[in-house]
């Protein structure tokens, strides 16, 4: 199937990458969960999503994306069946996903496929659940969902839920993609993962005493292919990893920076640029639709 067109009912819809700027534990919950700190920084690039309704209450994928990806574990999927349980109703949805955020990069891929279906269809079906109602629905598929349904540039604590909106200046990246698929929940049981930081406020991460990544050091160990593109990037600046993934970033103030030092990479590297994004590009969309 091609990619359909945003005629013959369908609705196109972005669904942006995110990069944490920092990220810190601080502790593990009862229930098993750990305790966290991060700044998320929106991107103006990302997967995207057509959406159509359906009048027989199917949820149905469509295109390349879907092949390999079993429904159980298709987060979109989810999010749509999700969202038709808590709404009782019997409208369904066609879903097309055109992917671009690698999976495994901690660049927020599934979340924000998510999280835009969540969004989407809350308006597609004239349901009217506010941001609230959708940000808990989107906890239930995924700690870092919540982010993407508000929509706002963000100081993130408990599990990454727990949201403060924070003005970040302008900024691209060079972002770099080692291509290994990272498992989080085997991530976070790793023995030499530091898991008790000392809990920062957002003053440190405006002062610049809170860069780092707890993930890092542990993944810089265990994959070659991460600390490569770490040896690669240090040529152009200072290499962060985002999220517990294995996607890479270096930060400028302005584009032109950026495409200077992207195009003193070596070849073969699989690197490209996006820019900070003030407000998520699925708000920006929404708001146009209102």
């Amino acid at each position: 199937m091609s990619v359909p067109d945003e005629v013959d009912g369908w609705s196109l819809w972005p669904a942006p990458a995110k990069l944490n700027l920092c990220l810190q534990i601080t502790g593990r919950r009862d229930d098993g969960y750990h305790q966290l700190q991060t700044v998320f920084r929106l991107l103006d690039w990302g997967d995207s999503l057509k959406l159509r309704i359906r009048g027989d209450g199917l949820i149905v994928r469509h295109g390349e994306s879907a092949k390999g990806v079993a429904e159980a574990e298709d987060l979109a999927v989810r999010a749509a069946r999700l969202l038709q349980s808590e709404a009782k109703i019997g409208k369904g949805a066609d879903i097309f996903l055109e992917k671009r955020i690698p999976a495994g990069g901690g660049f927020g891929g599934g979340s924000s496929d998510a999280a835009t279906v969540l969004v989407a269809l809350n308006l597609l079906w004239g349901l009217d659940f506010d941001l609230e109602r959708l940000a808990g629905l989107g906890l239930r598929l995924g700690a870092d969902v919540p982010i993407f349904v508000r929509g706002d540039n963000a100081w993130a604590e408990g599990v990454g839920e727990v949201l403060t909106p924070i003005r970040l200046p302008h900024a691209c990246y060079v972002l770099a993609d080692p291509g290994i698929h990272v498992p989080t929940a085997e991530l976070f049981q790793a023995p030499d993962l530091t898991r008790n930081a000392a809990p920062a406020k957002i003053a440190d991460f405006v002062s610049g005493n809170l860069l780092g990544n707890a993930f890092e050091p542990v993944l810089r160990r265990r994959e070659p292919a991460i600390e490569a593109v770490f040896a690669a990037l240090s040529r152009i600046g200072t290499p962060r990893l985002t999220g517990s993934g294995s996607g890479c970033f270096v930060e400028f103030s302005d584009r032109a920076s950026a495409e200077a030092a992207l195009a003193e990479l070596p070849e073969g590297l699989h690197a490209w640029i996006a820019a900070g994004a003030d407000r998520s590009p699925l708000h920006v969309s929404l708001a146009k639709r209102l």
